[in-house]
């Protein structure tokens, strides 16, 4: 899943390998996905596109936000976009398809589910995109210590666990239950820790974490679970994760766990982040 430190990198790379490529040819909802939402009606999208050039992409909390001079692309975090330089091998399924007129393209897949949206109005009506536009985003200097005891210490979360905090209704956008994991393993917090509990000082101790864990994986281009733009695997080596269950705890050498808590998965070392 596309969460901030990957959604930062595939903007990146986006604009590194196809910023000011012209669109020859848009074919949207080749292969029919019960999950993959449009904006409006998915044929209108090469009329929207085509002729255009890729302008610039960008990273808008989980979101990737591509202009292409007039219209905009935006791809929510269950898309996987992929760059060929060979339209031989495009595969036989994809939800969207940007062929470019040097016969390079750009195409989106999705697996659960994810929004793939095109559209030349100014304001797209998407609450969860409005809602990583008008805040903070995590990646940047704008999301202080401030602005997150502020949110911590909303009384009206103080009930929720830590995980339902953090990683439901996108109050912190770009961070998901992905990426929360090795949040809360370097925090020594457990997912199911309610807000109520903590003290200021385990406040801040999220706090430093969150920038810093996630800064970590946006300059080591994302988790080594999740793909880049060429389906290579990120450089940051998750410490609690699909890949490390059942392996030593880097901290305490008791194997890491996997659990099931508010509809996915959760990884942990029980030793380490124990409930208080």
């Amino acid at each position: 899943m596309i969460e901030a430190p990957e959604a930062y990198n595939l903007s990146k790379q986006i604009n590194e390998t196809i910023q000011n490529k012209k669109i020859k040819q848009v074919i949207a909802a080749q292969s029919p996905h019960k999950f993959a939402w449009y904006n409006g009606d998915p044929g209108d999208y090469h009329n929207l596109l085509v002729d255009h050039h890729i302008v610039k992409a960008k990273a808008v909390g989980g979101f990737i936000h591509i202009t292409a001079e007039n219209s905009f692309l935006i791809f929510s975090e269950g898309v996987n976009l992929r760059y060929i330089e060979d339209l031989s091998l495009l595969p036989k399924k994809h939800q969207l398809l940007l062929e470019f007129t040097d016969l390079t393209a750009l195409y989106a897949s999705v697996q659960m589910y994810g929004g793939l949206l095109c559209t030349n109005e100014p304001v797209l009506e998407n609450q969860y995109y409005q809602s990583a536009l008008e805040k903070p985003y995590v990646l940047s200097n704008h999301f202080t210590y401030s602005y997150f005891s502020h949110l911590i210490n909303d009384q009206s979360f103080s009930k929720l666990s830590l995980k339902a905090f953090l990683a439901t209704e996108q109050r912190i956008p770009g961070l998901g239950n992905g990426v929360l994991q090795d949040i809360l393993y370097e925090a020594n917090l457990h997912h199911k820790q309610k807000v109520e509990t903590l003290t200021d000082q385990h406040k801040k101790i999220l706090y430093e974490n969150i920038k810093s864990v996630l800064n970590n994986m946006m300059e080591l281009g994302g988790r080594d679970t999740e793909k880049d733009l060429f389906g290579n695997p990120g450089n940051y080596i998750t410490k609690v994760s699909k890949n490390t269950v059942g392996q030593p705890c880097p901290k305490c050498k008791q194997p890491i766990e996997k659990g099931n808590y508010l509809g996915g998965s959760i990884y942990f070392c029980n030793n380490c982040q124990s409930i208080f």
